[in-house]
């Protein structure tokens, strides 16, 4: 059930899709709005859909005539998608413009095992404005191939392995909190990877994570609330122990593969590693 300020931003972004002019043929509304868990500080994401590409200035007019302000674009130009951010009665709002033709290939490279959270935007998405396209690719969305799934964890379990499990106290000497900051931060990726491959859901971003896994019925134990403790445990080895036990637990889950059986065995070396480690300072 959508809270307050969902439905608030649910009805002005109703409003914009009803603007729109006719050659934006599908509106999807995304987000934390259309996830019905929109707080103060929460924007409108929307999907605008048109039956031809339009160059990145001309949505700049079309919105501009809706009455936004401050309109500006982010990430990288020149690209089939374009991007237009902008204010509507002070409330910010991303537009993200795709061609039919584009958003066709796009739910296709998805089922293909493109890595992107477009997935999960498309299939948690409200239509404001229809031509039928939403539907169909959450129809298509409802199926998480198993090649997939199964490519996706391997993948994720390739780094786990292949050099010498000592080599991670050099992220514990002094000056080293960015490696080490980088180091936890792309395995507690690789382990999202995982889990939500292993529960055949497309992966969101990383906000709200607490709330996202807590439905997910295949998972380690305190999956979010370890990744938090890792990311802001001051002492490097502790927070190290943390996530490599949690990314053991996570491949002891997984199905069986070349990377993930090389997985088990070294993870099990650097915790044995780490935990040396961090007894002889204790002694």
């Amino acid at each position: 059930m959508a809270n307050e300020r969902s439905r608030q931003l649910q009805e002005l972004a109703a409003r914009i899709a009803a603007a729109l002019p006719p050659i934006v043929e599908e509106v999807v509304l995304t987000g934390s709005v259309s996830r019905g868990v929109a707080d103060e500080i929460s924007d409108i994401e929307m999907l605008f859909v048109t039956a031809t590409p339009l160059e990145l200035a001309a949505c700049f007019e079309i919105v501009s005539g809706l009455g936004f302000v401050d309109i500006d674009t982010w990430g990288v130009q020149g690209t089939e998608a374009s991007r237009v951010f902008g204010y509507y009665e002070g409330v910010p709002i991303e537009t993200i413009w795709w061609s039919i033709d584009y958003a066709e290939a796009s739910v296709t490279a998805l089922l293909s095992g493109e890595q992107s959270s477009s997935a999960e935007a498309l299939a948690s998405g409200i239509a404001l404005r229809t031509a039928g396209l939403l539907e169909s690719w959450q129809q298509r969305l409802q199926v998480y191939p198993e090649a997939v799934a199964a490519a996706r964890i391997e993948e994720a379990a390739v780094a786990w392995g292949g050099f010498h499990p000592g080599g991670f106290l050099t992220l514990a000497r002094p000056g080293e909190r960015l490696a080490l900051i980088e180091y936890l931060s792309n395995d507690a990726a690789r382990v999202l990877r995982i889990v939500y491959a292993l529960n055949r859901t497309w992966q969101p971003t990383s906000k709200r994570l607490a709330d996202r896994v807590q439905a997910l019925p295949v998972k380690p134990e305190r999956l979010a609330e370890r990744i938090e403790e890792a990311l802001t445990e001051p002492d490097a080895l502790r927070a190290m122990l943390v996530m490599i036990e949690l990314q053991a637990d996570t491949v002891d889950i997984a199905p069986s593969g070349p990377n993930v059986d090389r997985a088990r065995r070294w993870l099990r070396e650097v915790i044995a590693v780490l935990r040396e480690a961090d007894e002889s300072r204790e002694t």
